[in-house]
């Protein structure tokens, strides 16, 4: 009997025997880097930098800390990817071609920069952590593979977790670790829970983001640590402090399990351990709210509907400075220096309670307008690649900037937020649960 073996045999044994190629280092070291851009990104705040000896949030200090780490690391991790191409016009052709609204959501950033350089005003980094780094994000991520991007989900996950915990830790110790400081001075009248984002508006509007995002079935967590990450994440969203986030996650997500409820009751397939926990969460909850209650765990959310600490005077104080604008300044440029004046007449020194309003005043409405037409051609992008389910955490993210200064100042939230709905809602094979 013939022992012939098939032809491709010896080849397909030979290329067995090779060792691996480099690029499986090199793909792992990728790896890395993404996963610890990850924890930068989402865990380390401007009230971190500050305990680490760096004033990111001032005026004072080097301008090298100006900038966010992650931004740094971004930044590398382009310049990273144009050297291995080999050719640096392969991937700018690439990310021209697959992402051109981060590419042109970067270039706005750039643009800011100039124009606030050339007017000789201050915060010139903002623009770059809050435009630049959160269009580098899904350019780096367009071509990760599937397991590095459950990897960054599961980080995701455990850095959120930890946001919640140390919320409810500095809610219970009455301990802020990493607040919110300019220039070192922090609001020592502000009692939130600052966690790993340090104002407590940015953890208002990431966890609710998130909270809805889990909602619709974002990530991978199978159905009890899905409805256990949701009800950590409710209970901090107390402890942040967040009017308007606590009631766009509640009036929101209420709808989401009504047309939940209304589909499971109309397959007339009811799981009996879900009806089972169902029962006893409904037995529970009145129970468990009382006794949080009663050692004022709400105090802190219903002071802030009392009183909002002059919040809702300070929005209708910032359309009084337009009165004492020009049309012409307000639609190029306004001068600067007017408007601090302004704010300090009408008391608003800690910042205009508006993306839109308060980048209208400090740089005219045609640049305001390509801001708001840039972040929505990002958000849209996005969006297309990420499967169903993404417009819910979308539309509460559009709502929640424009009830503070949001991305009109100074932040990462953008970064963070597109890093979130990209693990969360991934097309094709990282789809499925594991």
């Amino acid at each position: 009997m013939s022992t012939a073996r098939p032809a491709g045999f010896a080849h397909r044994q030979a290329a067995r025997s090779r060792p691996e190629p480099r690029l499986g280092g090199l793909a792992r070291f990728e790896s890395l880097a993404f996963l610890l851009l990850t924890v930068v990104l989402v865990g380390v705040s401007g009230g971190l930098l500050w305990a680490l000896g760096l004033n990111y949030d001032g005026i004072s200090g080097s301008a090298p800390s100006k900038i966010h780490p992650a931004t740094y690391m971004a930044v590398a991790l382009v310049g990273w990817t144009m050297l291995r191409a080999g050719n640096p016009v392969i991937p700018v052709a690439q990310a021209l071609n697959r992402r051109p609204a981060c590419v042109l959501l970067a270039t706005c950033g750039v643009l800011l920069l100039v124009l606030i350089a050339a007017r000789g005003g201050t915060g010139l980094a903002g623009s770059i952590d809050t435009f630049v780094l959160a269009g580098l994000i899904p350019i780096l991520l367009m071509d990760r593979d599937t397991a590095t991007l459950r990897r960054i989900e599961t980080i995701f996950h455990l850095m959120m977790l930890a946001n919640a915990l140390l919320g409810l830790f500095e809610f219970a110790s009455g301990q802020r670790f990493f607040p919110f400081r300019f220039d070192g001075m922090a609001f020592e009248t502000d009692t939130r829970s600052a966690a790993l984002q340090g104002h407590p508006l940015v953890n208002a509007t990431l966890t609710a983001c998130y909270i809805l995002a889990l909602a619709k079935g974002g990530g991978r967590l199978n159905p009890a640590l899905r409805a256990g990450m949701i009800a950590v994440q409710l209970v901090a969203l107390v402890t942040f402090g967040g009017r308007s986030a606590t009631v766009t996650t509640l009036a929101l997500g209420g709808m989401v399990g009504l047309f939940a409820l209304n589909r499971t009751l109309r397959s007339n397939r009811i799981p009996l351990i879900g009806a089972a926990c169902a029962c006893f969460v409904l037995t529970a909850l009145p129970v468990m709210v009382a006794v949080l209650a009663a050692v004022g765990f709400f105090d802190t959310l219903l002071s802030r509907f009392v009183s909002d600490g002059g919040s809702a005077q300070a929005r209708v104080d910032m359309l009084a400075i337009f009165d004492a604008i020009p049309f012409r300044q307000l639609l190029l440029a306004p001068d600067l220096l007017q408007v601090s004046t302004l704010r300090r007449i009408y008391g608003l020194e800690w910042g205009i309670e508006n993306s839109i309003v308060s980048d209208v005043l400090y740089h005219g409405i045609l640049v305001t307008m390509l801001l708001v037409v840039a972040v929505g051609l990002y958000l849209g992008e996005i969006a297309r690649t990420c499967r169903r389910g993404v417009w819910l955490p979308i539309l509460t993210f559009v709502i929640l900037i424009n009830t503070f200064e949001g991305l009109a100042g100074k932040t990462t939230m953008l970064a963070k937020f597109a890093l979130m709905l990209i693990v969360l809602f991934p097309p094709g094979a990282t789809r499925e649960r594991g």
